[in-house]
């Protein structure tokens, strides 16, 4: 995979202004972007921004004194969540094209700071979230009702969130480094929903994706990859690499089958052999003067991948395996072993 800068769409400050979340809207049209500032800002598939809006404090009455901690887009890319350390998730219905109304039209009010969120992909109704005192809850935008899923038993601070691509199950990170797995039932209400403590990381599991494998990261200097059922399959330690510093995000693309993992000035990526049946370390990007890359996101045909810093910046970049042209009509991006976007040069 290879990893190729393309532009800058939001310019980095002068001093300490975090990208908190990036998300992609599931039909390409938009990106995401929010930063400590609380202001969401919205561009085209092609990184032109097109519009931005303030988010609101839960209480309109309070002073505003907030973070964002993570956003979604529904799978249907017409509504947008937004987990806030005031207690709430907000959900906004920002419509399919650029000149519709915005309005909220989901409130899910706790009673700790929501810490992260996810919205599996085939659960349109359904959108997932983690507290700080290490509850996993379920908003429910029919009944604008919430739903405890689980707890840890010792109210271990959530920090990270991840759904599979089945959206079948999900995991969230704790602080105190262990992992639970909670299973959707097959049907609502019906049998088979359960949740477990999946793995005991030797960190905290601040970047924490789902793809062809679970791959968790923080500040020791390893990336690790597991399976499903929490069993460690590979270690990349970098612990005496000198330029090595903490892991703060990851994301997969969309095929499942390409990783990369976020850090100080570094993009890490890895992808998975098939042949081999293993995880292999394909690049790492070096980006000086990024700092900490604080957010990622795959665009989800995987031709596009978004990466949010700690001063303000947001980049995007080109991500493919090989590019060719065709009779001079058609141009052939291979975004993975099992993807690839044609386009019409004409166009």
């Amino acid at each position: 995979m290879h990893l190729s800068y393309l532009h800058t769409v939001l310019q980095p400050t002068e001093g300490i202004q975090k990208v908190s979340s990036l998300a992609w809207a599931p039909n390409n049209a938009k990106l995401a972007a929010v930063t400590v500032d609380k202001v969401v800002h919205l561009f085209d598939e092609s990184g032109g921004k097109k519009d931005k809006f303030k988010t609101k404090a839960a209480d309109p009455n309070g002073t505003g004194s907030y973070l964002v901690r993570g956003m979604a887009f529904s799978p249907d890319s017409t509504k947008l969540a937004i987990a806030q350390s005031d207690n709430i998730v907000f959900v906004y219905r920002l419509g399919a094209g650029w000149n519709e109304k915005k309005s909220i039209c989901n409130k899910f009010a706790q009673s700790s700071s929501v810490t992260c969120l996810c919205w599996p992909s085939q659960r349109h109704n359904e959108v997932v979230f983690g507290l700080s005192d290490g509850k996993a809850k379920l908003g429910m935008l029919k009944t604008n009702k919430t739903y405890n899923m689980y707890a840890h038993p010792d109210g271990s601070y959530i920090v990270s969130i991840a759904a599979s691509s089945s959206s079948n199950a999900i995991v969230s990170g704790h602080i105190d480094g262990s992992i639970y797995k909670f299973t959707f039932p097959d049907q609502e209400g019906g049998p088979g929903a359960g949740h477990s403590k999946l793995l005991q990381h030797p960190c905290t599991p601040y970047a924490l994706a789902w793809g062809e494998s679970i791959c968790v990261a923080g500040n020791d200097c390893k990336v690790v990859f597991y399976d499903s059922n929490g069993k460690q399959l590979q270690v990349f330690d970098y612990s005496n690499d000198d330029y090595a510093r903490d892991f703060s995000c990851c994301a997969f693309n969309p095929s499942n089958d390409t990783a990369v993992v976020g850090a100080f000035n570094r993009i890490y990526v890895y992808g998975f052999n098939s042949s081999k049946g293993a995880w292999e370390q394909v690049a790492i990007k070096q980006v000086d003067n990024f700092y900490t890359t604080t957010s990622l996101a795959w665009k989800p045909d995987g031709g596009r991948l978004a990466a949010g810093s700690l001063t303000g910046a947001v980049d995007l970049y080109d991500a493919c395996l090989r590019r060719y042209k065709y009779k001079g009509k058609f141009e052939f991006t291979y975004v993975s072993s099992s993807a690839v976007i044609v386009r019409a040069l004409s166009s």
